[in-house]
């Protein structure tokens, strides 16, 4: 299974299924990170972490644990 954080800078993907219980995933969907979405990886922070993401037309960014959560293709 690959996620998100496996995405490496400058890769786009296509989000698969969203992982996670209740208010994480809640989370993870209100800011549009949905089924069938494109996420293109812009930045990592120097420590990797957070991961700097574009997802519909905004700039967004996502702990690495979040991140995990968010299965990918």
């Amino acid at each position: 299974m690959k996620t998100l954080r496996d995405v490496k800078v400058g890769e786009t993907a296509k989000v698969v299924k969203l992982h996670g219980e209740g208010a994480v995933k809640r989370r993870i969907m209100d800011m549009g990170i949905t089924k069938g979405v494109e996420v293109y990886v812009r930045k990592l922070a120097p420590l990797g972490d957070p991961i700097e993401v574009n997802v519909r037309n905004y700039e967004l960014s996502l702990r690495k644990a979040d991140a995990e959560q968010i299965e990918v293709e």
